[in-house]
């Protein structure tokens, strides 16, 4: 059996590496600098090399979620046990602490504008208008034409 083309450059170990640079937020233009191959190699990968092509989704899947997660918490608000350390008459003592993060608006207005587009898109944005078109302006200026030759008749029909 003989096969066509150049052989790959793929190796049993960049399975793992993606995943762990997935993880960290890479893209597939990222894992071809990486691994020193074109996007388009990368995409060839993802398309035939089974293991590789998941290890990505599962890895991407597990950071989108940590990220969510994090987003939801600013837009919800939080709380966060502390420690804080402070000298009391010559003497080391340490103090529990709840420190409370009030809602972020903007990351309310992220969310919100991200999964309810229809409701939460922003109002008011005027869109572009570039003018009249010629046809447009073609009828206009046959409606005045016509409506100045309507004009002038009725004109010549007093005298």
């Amino acid at each position: 059996m003989s096969t066509r083309g150049r052989p790959t450059l793929y190796k049993a170990e960049n399975t793992e590496l993606a995943r762990k640079f997935c993880m960290l937020g890479a893209t597939n233009e990222d894992l071809a600098r990486c691994f020193e191959v074109s996007r388009s190699t990368i995409d060839h990968w993802i398309d035939t090399i089974s293991e590789f092509a998941e290890a990505i989704r599962q890895s991407r899947d597990l950071a989108d979620a940590a990220v969510i997660q994090k987003l939801y918490s600013r837009a919800m608000g939080f709380t966060k046990e502390i420690k804080k350390h402070v000298l009391y008459r010559g003497e080391l003592r340490e103090i529990p602490m709840t420190l409370y993060y009030p809602p972020d608006i903007q990351a309310c207005f992220f969310w919100l504008r991200n999964r309810r587009r229809r409701d939460w898109q922003e109002k008011g944005k005027v869109p572009q208008d570039d003018g009249p078109t010629i046809s447009e302006l073609e009828a206009a200026s046959e409606r005045v034409r016509l409506g100045a030759a309507r004009a002038a008749d009725g004109a010549d029909d007093d005298e």
